[in-house]
């Protein structure tokens, strides 16, 4: 019986095999993405009244889409037809869209912000630089007991900071991570000394406005133009139309994603290596 049940573990050993690394970093980007965007995406770390103002200049944006959609619909069906109209209008559903998915979770959370408390993030300073991948942000790492977290910060607050390792304390909103004050517990022995910001790191923070700007620039301008050309039949007409504005948008996107990788790669070869 001893032989029986040491055969037994052994086959049941074989059969429990290891899950493979690749999908556990596919899980952990996952992760990454899904915490960017509860974060607030591209907002996260701005103050929750800015944000709340660009959420405004959005809905006003999405609504004259709306109305420019309104106005295909009803001045271009008797001179182009229905197909024509549905395709030049489709066009102006993509900027809203861009503006629901970059603008809307940063906006929600901005909201939220206003009414909650900011919480104390107290831990020793890693590491300080005025500038980040975010316009106007700097970047802060402090080793807390949950490990080493990373915010962005005005730069205004970050000059206070000095070169060497002290406790700092930080005061931070709950859902957009905005850095409201920065303190230092301890002894400014070091002043810290920033270098020259590289020419890469400028152009990597308007690449994020740039692209959805591009996006549906592309989008509309590809689809409209041909929608309004006398092209015939109607239907064939609106189905090269809207293949035009999917084919530019990306082409556009194409582009981003190449020269956000280059960028990417120049940045790291900036970091020392040890």
């Amino acid at each position: 019986m001893g032989k029986k049940q040491v055969r037994q573990v052994r086959q049941q050993m074989r059969k429990v095999q290891p899950k493979p690394a690749a999908s556990n970093s596919v899980g952990a980007t996952r992760k990454q993405r899904e915490r960017y965007v509860q974060s607030g995406g591209m907002l996260q770390g701005y103050a929750p009244d800015y944000v709340i103002r660009i959420g405004y200049i959005s809905v006003a944006i999405a609504v004259a889409c709306v109305l420019i959609i309104a106005s295909c619909l009803f001045f271009l069906p008797p001179s182009y037809g229905w197909p024509d109209a549905i395709a030049a209008a489709t066009a102006w559903v993509l900027p809203i869209a861009l503006l629901a998915s970059f603008v809307g979770p940063g906006f929600r959370l901005a909201l939220k912000d206003r009414k909650s408390e900011p919480r104390l993030v107290q831990g020793q300073l890693v590491g300080a630089s005025s500038v980040s991948t975010s316009m106007g942000l700097g970047m802060l790492m402090v080793q807390t007991r949950g490990g080493v977290e990373q915010y962005l910060v005005p730069p205004a607050r970050l000059k206070q900071v000095p070169g060497n390792q002290v406790n700092i304390v930080l005061t931070v909103t709950p859902h957009l991570k905005h850095v409201k004050s920065v303190g230092v517990m301890g002894q400014r022995m070091v002043g810290r000394v920033e270098p020259p910001v590289p020419p890469v790191m400028r152009r990597l923070q308007l690449l994020p406005l740039l692209t959805p700007l591009a996006l549906a620039a592309a989008a509309v301008i590809g689809d409209d133009a041909v929608a309004l050309a006398p092209i015939q039949p109607s239907a064939v007409h609106a189905l090269i139309a809207v293949l035009t504005g999917a084919v530019l948008a990306g082409a556009v996107y194409g582009v981003s994603f190449l020269l956000q990788r280059r960028m990417m790669e120049e940045v790291q070869a900036l970091v020392p290596r040890t």
